[in-house]
C-alpha cells in the first residue's frame, strides 16, 4: 500500500512497486520541490530514506517529467537495494526508444541518462542497435499508415489478451463486420494523402474463407490502389491454404507473418493451438513459394518452457531463413485466460531465453529494428523485432516510435493523430466488442474525420 502526499506522482512509483511484485507491502512517500531540488522521502520497513535532484527548469512540461522520473528513481533505488536490480531499471514506460530519441534531441547522450535510471549494459546495447537500424532503415516518419483489424481466430490462446473469439461463435457477425469494414475503409480515403503501409492485423485474418478476405483485399485496392508495404499478418498455419495465398499475391501484398509462438508441440497444444510444428513449416514453405518477405513469431516463457525448449524454436525459426523474426516475452494482460489462472509471471529461465535469442539472432544475421514493453511482462524484459538487412518492417517502426499518423479500422482499432508542433497524439478507439462496432460505424466514421480533419 502506498501513502504519498503526491497524487500525480502515483501512477508512475506504482509501475516500480509492481515490478518489485511489492504492491502488498507498506510505503510512506513525502515529495516536495523548493530550493531549486526535488525532494523524495520514503519509509520502508522501519527504514527512512531521502532523495535529492536537482531542479533547474520552469517548463511545466519538464518539470513534471522529472518529478516523475526522480520519483520512480527514489523507489527503484529502495527497493533493489533489498531485492536485487532489474534489467531496465527504473525505466517502467512501453518505448525505451523513444526516451532515448527525445534525449538526442535535446543533444544529450541517452546512455548517460540510461545510466542514471540504472539499466542494465544489455539493455542499453539492445536501444542503441534498434536506433542505428531504424536509421538504416530510413525511418522519417509523416504520411499515414492504414491497419484493417480482422478479430477472429480459430481457437483463443491461453496468453491472448485481444477480443478474439473462436470463429465458431463469431461467425454470425461475420457478414454485417465486413460490410462494415468496407464502408470503413472507403471512408478514409480523404484522411489518406500519403500511404505508407497497409496492415491487416488480428486476430487471425486468414481465417476467413477466400471470398471474405478478398472483399477486404478488393476494398482496399479500390480506395488506394496499393501500397509499396503491405502486410497481412496471415497467423496460423492451419488457416492457410494455397489460394489465400495466391489471391494476397494477386492483390500486392508483400509480407505475410506466420505465428506459430513455439515449434514444440506439446507447448501448442498446452496454450490451445489446434496445429503442430511440422504444419507451420509447410505453410512457411508455401508462403515462400510466392516470394513474401516472410516473419515468424515466437514467445519465450511459454507453457512452462526450459531454455533448451526455447533454444529449440529460436533454431528451427533461424534455420527457415525469414526476413523477420519477432521475439516476445511472456505477459500477463488483462483479458486472457492466463492472468485468470495467475497473478504473476515467475518463468524460470525466462532472462537466459532472451539473452539467447539475442545471442543467436545476432550471430544470425539479424538486427534488433523495433523493440517495446509492456506491464507485467516475464522479468520485467522486452519484446524484439529482428530483421535481415534491408528488411525492417516500415508499419512496426512508424507505429512503434509514434512518427506517422495511424488511420485505423475495424472493431479494437485506435487511430492516432499526430500533432508534431504541440508534440501530443490524440487517439480514436473503436469499441472492442463486434456487436457494438457493427452499431456504432456510422459515428465511428464521423468522429475519426472530426480528428483527423
Amino acid at each position: 500500500m502506498l501513502n504519498t502526499n503526491s497524487e500525480y506522482l502515483r501512477p508512475e512509483i506504482m509501475d516500480v512497486i509492481r515490478a518489485f511484485d511489492s504492491e502488498e507491502e507498506e510505503f510512506t512517500h513525502y515529495y516536495e520541490c523548493a530550493r531549486g531540488k526535488f525532494f523524495n522521502s520514503i519509509e520502508y520497513k522501519g527504514e527512512f530514506y531521502d532523495f535529492e535532484n536537482d531542479c533547474d527548469t520552469e517548463d511545466e512540461l519538464v518539470f513534471r517529467r522529472l518529478a516523475k522520473r526522480y520519483a520512480k528513481l527514489a523507489f527503484y533505488k529502495v527497493l533493489s537495494s533489498e531485492k536485487g536490480g532489474l534489467p531496465w531499471g527504473a525505466l517502467t514506460g512501453i518505448r525505451p526508444t523513444k526516451l532515448a530519441y527525445a534525449e538526442q534531441a535535446e543533444g544529450r547522450d541517452f546512455k548517460k541518462l540510461f545510466g542514471d535510471m540504472d539499466v542494465s549494459p544489455a539493455k542499453t546495447l539492445l536501444t542503441e542497435r534498434v536506433l542505428i537500424a531504424q536509421k538504416q532503415a530510413g525511418a522519417q516518419g509523416g504520411g499515414q499508415d492504414l491497419f484493417v483489424s480482422v478479430p477472429f481466430c480459430p481457437t483463443k490462446c491461453e496468453y491472448c489478451s485481444f477480443i478474439t473469439a473462436p470463429i465458431t461463435t463469431t461467425r454470425a457477425y461475420l457478414r454485417n463486420y465486413l460490410d462494415c469494414l468496407v464502408k470503413e475503409i472507403t471512408s478514409v480515403k480523404p484522411i489518406i494523402n500519403n500511404l505508407n503501409s497497409i496492415y491487416i492485423g488480428g486476430g487471425t485474418p486468414f481465417v476467413l474463407d477466400e471470398d471474405g478476405l478478398e472483399e477486404i483485399y478488393a476494398a482496399l485496392k479500390r480506395t488506394f490502389g496499393g501500397a509499396k508495404e503491405y502486410t497481412v499478418e496471415a497467423g496460423r498455419p492451419d488457416v492457410f491454404t494455397d489460394g489465400k495465398l495466391r489471391l494476397s499475391k494477386d492483390y500486392g501484398v508483400t509480407r505475410i507473418c506466420v505465428n506459430p509462438q513455439s515449434f514444440n508441440d506439446s507447448t501448442l497444444e498446452k496454450i490451445g493451438r489446434k496445429h503442430t510444428a511440422s504444419q507451420t513449416v509447410s505453410a512457411y514453405e508455401s508462403a515462400r513459394k510466392y516470394g513474401f518477405d516472410i516473419n515468424i513469431d515466437l514467445i519465450a516463457g511459454l507453457a512452462d518452457e526450459t531454455v533448451k525448449d526455447f533454444g529449440y524454436s529460436l533454431d528451427t525459426a533461424i534455420s527457415l531463413e525469414p526476413e523477420n523474426i519477432t521475439v516476445h516475452t511472456l505477459s500477463l494482460k488483462s483479458g486472457a485466460k492466463l492472468k485468470e489462472q495467475t497473478k504473476r509471471l515467475n518463468v524460470a529461465g525466462i532472462s537466459d531465453m532472451v539473452r539467447l535469442s539475442f545471442e543467436k539472432l545476432t550471430a544470425a544475421g539479424y538486427a534488433p529494428y523495433y523493440m517495446y514493453r509492456q506491464k507485467y511482462q516475464a522479468g520485467g524484459l522486452e519484446n524484439v523485432g529482428w530483421c535481415k538487412p534491408g528488411k525492417a518492417c516500415v508499419y512496426n517502426i512508424n507505429v512503434m516510435e509514434e512518427i506517422s499518423d495511424n488511420v485505423a479500422v475495424g472493431a479494437n482499432a485506435i487511430s492516432k493523430k499526430l500533432f508534431g508542433g504541440e508534440n501530443r497524439i490524440e487517439r480514436y478507439a473503436s469499441p472492442k466488442d463486434i456487436p457494438s462496432y457493427i452499431n456504432k460505424v456510422d459515428k465511428i466514421i464521423s468522429e475519426r474525420q472530426k480528428l483527423f480533419e
